[in-house]
């Protein structure tokens, strides 16, 4: 009996369904369920009433699940200790902007299950974060949207997904409606970061106004956020898009901010060096965020 077929096996005990077991656990469903078919073959009784509409454990598998929970339960607290006698002395972990509390609450559940680790924060673009981390200037980093570039030496796991909302002059007609469809906003100039800074974001406002239908005036770029929507809300109405966690933190009278009809979000994940150990504790710093809140980066 192994440890990871426990995890699976109780993964799917407690989603009853295989695929979201498979992504609770960042595994394949194949993998999943080939790992509780060993257990069940090795228990020699079926943990699994299996049908194509359900899943549900049979009365052997509600009688292990509790055995099953008390041996990974002595597991996370040995793997614990261990991680407190072997804490590095600093975790240097490339940050993205926008984050607002969901940093604050990562933070804090962070220290309080290492104490004795002092955590570095670097803000750097996102060409220059993967280039630290490669080179092991960084122990991991928060990377938003699909990454294809510089991942030959790193992973990337999936945290959660940050939402972005419309910014536009609060004086503007489309700023009465509760949200905002991308095609009514295709004679007003997009600002944006320029490419190299944010790629992800870019290519993601760009396709969705292809997808609408049109192709956005693009006006200056911006250098940095509180500009930006200083010149949306006194100039030339201009719109661009924020992480909603920066908007739900900016108190901007001239700005509305107004969800999209169609909506755009990145996904955001943790990057690490393929050579270094699983960062645990991170991960479960990320994944205790409660999933209403949503970010941003630029």
């Amino acid at each position: 009996m192994e440890l990871r077929q426990l995890r699976c096996f109780v993964a799917v005990a407690e989603e009853l369904h295989f695929g979201r077991a498979a992504e609770k656990l960042l595994l394949g469903q194949p993998a999943v369920s080939q790992q509780v078919r060993r257990l069940e073959r090795e228990l020699k009784v079926e943990l699994f009433d299996r049908s194509p509409r359900y899943v549900r454990l049979t009365p052997a598998g509600e009688r292990f699940l509790a055995a099953a929970r008390d041996v990974l339960t002595a597991e996370d607290a040995a793997r614990a200790l261990a991680a407190d006698l072997a804490a590095p002395a600093a975790l240097r972990l490339g940050t993205v902007t926008g984050l607002g509390e969901r940093l604050d609450l990562i933070l804090d559940t962070y220290q309080r299950r290492a104490p004795g680790v002092r955590v570095e924060l670097h803000s750097t673009p996102v060409r220059e974060r993967l280039a630290r981390l490669a080179d092991g200037r960084l122990d991991a980093a928060f990377v938003r949207g699909a990454v294809a570039e510089n991942s030959a030496d790193l992973r990337f796991l999936p945290v959660w997904q940050d939402e972005l909302v419309i910014a536009l002059p609060a004086r503007h007609a489309l700023a009465d409606h509760p949200e905002v469809d991308l095609v009514e906003l295709a004679a007003l100039p997009l600002r944006l970061t320029e490419r190299r800074n944010h790629p992800a974001l870019v290519d993601l406002v760009m396709d969705a106004c292809a997808r609408a239908g049109f192709r956005p005036v693009l006006g200056p770029a911006h250098s940095n956020l509180q500009d930006t929507l200083a010149s949306i809300g006194a100039g030339t109405p201009m719109w661009t898009v924020v992480y909603a966690a920066n908007a739900r933190m900016t108190n901007a009278h001239r700005i509305a901010f107004r969800p999209c009809r169609t909506p755009l979000a990145l996904p955001t994940s943790i990057a690490v060096r393929r050579s270094a150990p699983l960062p645990r504790l991170l991960l479960e710093a990320c994944r205790q965020t409660p999933p209403n809140w949503d970010d941003q980066d630029s």
